[in-house]
């Protein structure tokens, strides 16, 4: 294992993440300069890492100014429309940097380049290097391929691997306290909207002890918090194993010393049981959040969209895990506007999110994305009803947040810090147990038994709310 904390983390005006190392490589002159985009999921991010980091052996200098590096890598997102679109435009700002002669190269790397492959050359035949999800670790070789001017092969596509790929060589871009632990691959679930598997290819679990190692080496680098991610997280082990294994997993990640928080994300509604639930109960550094996303609660739609659960299934597995697990908190996701989608059935999902009372939820606008089963179910939702319905939404569960907020006001809570406020001193910017990075709420703690440091597990005092997030006074 070789997992080192990337230090400066930069993100421009329109949200693009760029990495940046301060120092050059140790030994040799560089072998040349490069800079990195990241775009997408926490599952992307962890693909940028493991490539700054074999770049970053191989005698390639990491730099943030793309204006004064030889190429730049960018990981794209091609999961929806939006996405997609955001990737187009920092390939298309790069391009126009090579034409100028400030830059020599572009290279793209991840889900889009994975899911159009050539046809992304055809409209951008200046892209040097085009490399999909499976192939990121042969970058080193391309990067060499582009520098020495040799342009044979500009696309490089591997099959999905039967196991997952190793995350080993990462520089991680993450703050230094925090990290995302891949423990799989790809995905065996066809929901119709969904393109992932087209792109990252069937279910591939890493083994348990593989990650328990990685997980380690994290916690030695400083690593306090590890946000289990994956496209399937329940489905864990069982193609590995024959059965799901998540349950183990978890009792050995609880075991990893140095790592005091673990967040857990992507749970599908399947697989769920009491020993897991127990797990999450019991163990000292789970914490009591969990990420599932639902999507609807209407049976109809959830058969139109393939996720295999009806909703008194979903009702009961709610009840299950809010009673095993005390005082958890829910984040989960739902699509307004799948097509077919009659008032009738955005009521009873606007009925539905109302009881459930999530803590956390978000809403997005059904995506028709041509490559999938859903492009070609009939009665499209006009997006403007689409877009209603997502605010209808959105305002309850605005309720819920705001209530689960002001049911934490008094109460004294572990929060971690993640930076200093903005020109605000004295405030630091953290998390509670019930937020993910950037997905989530903050809370704002005020220095007032000491100084505060990033990375460190405050213990404070909720005192306000400020909407979804929270004020607090460290103790």
């Amino acid at each position: 294992m070789n997992l080192r904390t990337l230090p400066i983390l930069e993100v421009n005006s329109e949200g693009k993440v760029t990495a940046a190392l301060p120092a050059k490589p140790s030994g040799n002159a560089a072998k040349g300069s490069f800079s990195f985009v990241s775009l997408g999921c926490p599952k992307n991010t962890v693909d940028s890492e493991q490539m700054l980091g074999l770049l970053s052996e191989d005698g390639y200098e990491l730099i943030s100014d793309t204006n004064k590096s030889d190429f730049v890598v960018i990981n794209t997102c091609g999961f929806i429309d939006r996405a997609r679109a955001e990737s187009f435009a920092v390939i298309d700002e790069m391009l126009e940097k090579k034409r100028k002669g400030i830059i020599k190269g572009v290279m793209v790397t991840g889900c889009l380049a994975e899911r159009q492959r050539e046809a992304i050359l055809e409209e951008r035949p200046e892209i040097d290097a085009l490399i999909g999800v499976f192939g990121r670790d042969e970058v080193t070789r391309i990067a060499d391929r582009i520098l020495g001017n040799l342009a044979e092969q500009r696309n490089v596509f591997r099959p999905a691997p039967i196991r997952a790929l190793a995350d080993n060589h990462r520089m991680r871009i993450t703050p230094r306290h925090f990290a995302y632990l891949k423990i799989s691959e790809g995905c065996d679930r066809l929901c119709t909207f969904c393109a992932i598997p087209k792109m990252r290819g069937r279910h591939a679990s890493k083994p348990i002890e593989d990650i328990v190692a990685e997980a380690q080496q994290l916690a030695d680098t400083g690593v306090k918090e590890i946000i289990i991610v994956a496209q399937d997280t329940t489905y864990y082990g069982l193609d590995l194993y024959g059965k799901p294994r998540l349950t183990d997993l978890l009792e050995k990640l609880n075991e990893v010393q140095g790592i005091q928080w673990i967040r857990l994300m992507y749970y599908y509604p399947m697989y769920i049981d009491k020993s897991l639930l127990d797990v999450m109960a019991g163990a000292e550094r789970i914490l009591p959040y969990v990420d599932i996303p639902l999507q609807h609660a209407n049976d109809l739609m959830l058969r139109r969209m393939a996720r295999r659960v009806n909703k008194s299934q979903i009702e009961d597995l709610l009840g299950d895990m809010r009673s095993a697990v005390p005082g958890l908190a829910i984040r989960t996701t739902f699509i307004s506007g799948f097509p077919g989608e009659t008032e009738e059935q955005f009521h009873e999902l606007a009925q539905f999110i109302e009881q459930q009372q999530f803590e956390r939820a978000g809403v997005f606008t059904y995506s028709l994305e041509h490559d999938t089963p859903a492009a070609r179910l009939p009665s499209l939702v006009d997006e403007a009803i689409a877009l209603r319905r997502q605010e209808a939404l959105m305002q309850i569960q605005q309720v819920s947040s705001f209530a689960f907020a002001k049911s934490l006001v008094g109460t004294q809570q572990k929060i971690i810090i993640d930076a200093a406020a903005p020109d605000q001193p004295g405030v630091w910017l953290g998390r509670s147990f019930a937020d993910a990075p950037d997905v989530d709420a903050m809370v704002y703690v005020t220095e007032t038994g000491g100084p505060l440091e990033a990375g460190q597990l405050a213990d404070c005092e909720i005192v306000q709310t400020a909407g979804y997030d929270l004020v607090a006074a460290a103790l």
